[in-house]
């Protein structure tokens, strides 16, 4: 990504989530160990997408798959596109399992997870922080164990990785 694709990144990811906003350098770090893209509509920034790579141990890799949508352009296709884009990288690279992560308070994002066919894991507050965070996985790429019922009963602190 070049640098004006790496700030427009930065944008649509510091509107969308603000209790994680990113410094550029922060987001050239971010981009040395995943996939990110930005998405235009003609020269117009929509949205933005990340990609971390499939992760794991055993039979399972793990990819996060993340969209961001502008407000502006919500409820128009621009995030199933985005998503669809981001879900086909995750699985070239090897993914098994796709997983993404939504701040709880983004009410758009989680209904999107959710018609995408993500079920809820676990809700969580990053340590030393107030902002609810929501992991959600994807239930047709999801082990048959029998035990998850989607109603994400886990809950818990983290620290930032």
């Amino acid at each position: 990504m070049d640098e004006v694709a790496l700030e427009d990144w930065r944008l649509v990811h510091n509107l969308i989530v603000p209790p994680a906003a990113m410094s550029l350098d922060d987001v050239r770090a971010r981009s040395a160990r995943n996939r990110l893209e930005v998405a235009y509509l003609g020269d117009t920034l929509v949205g933005c997408s990340t990609v971390r790579p499939p992760a794991g141990d055993g039979d399972q890799a793990v990819a996060t798959v993340i969209a961001r949508v502008l407000p502006g352009f919500r409820r128009r296709g621009f995030g199933a596109e985005i998503y669809a884009r981001g879900l086909g990288l995750a699985r070239e690279l090897g993914a098994d399992r796709i997983e993404t992560v939504v701040l709880a308070a983004n009410h758009d994002g989680l209904a999107f997870a959710l018609r995408h066919g993500f079920v809820e894991v676990e809700r969580y507050v990053l340590d030393g922080e107030s902002d609810l965070w929501v992991d959600l996985r994807l239930a047709d790429t999801e082990p048959d164990t029998g035990t998850n019922t989607g109603t994400g009963a886990g809950s818990g602190s983290r620290s930032r990785s």
